[in-house]
């Protein structure tokens, strides 16, 4: 199968030897998105709750150009530097998205790219 890149200036750019995501088929594979201002390259002002919303946004912008949403997400991946911040992802992850919501992991880790505190990847499906 063909792959085709997908690439959008709403969310950042790429910051090592990756693309944004890549579409194979029907399935689009969404890089990790730390809370990065697209505009400015640097990490969101603000508290976690702010960090996550970045993130949330940053993936959407991604969906977007994949000609998807979040509605077709299959598969969210959530790594934290702070398991203690699981319950407030949850709460901010509900306004996003809507039952069914996708399969997921949360995953706790030493540390992320820039110093956040929060990195997403994704996988959707498109189509029926």
């Amino acid at each position: 199968m063909k792959r085709e890149i997908i690439s959008t200036d709403k969310a950042p750019k790429a910051i090592g030897t990756y693309s944004q995501a890549v579409k194979v088929g029907d399935t689009v594979y969404l890089s990790g998105q730390i809370p990065l201002v697209p505009e400015t390259m640097e990490l969101v002002d603000g508290d976690i709750g702010a960090q996550v919303r970045r993130v949330f946004d940053n993936l959407q912008a991604v969906c977007e150009a994949a000609g998807g949403s979040f509605k077709d997400i299959v598969k969210l991946n959530i790594y934290l530097t702070d398991l203690a911040n699981f319950a407030r992802v949850n709460e901010i992850m509900a306004h996003y998205f809507e039952q069914p919501y996708p399969a997921r992991a949360a995953i706790g880790v030493a540390s992320l790219p820039k110093g956040a505190e929060v990195e997403m990847d994704a996988v959707l499906t498109l189509g029926d």
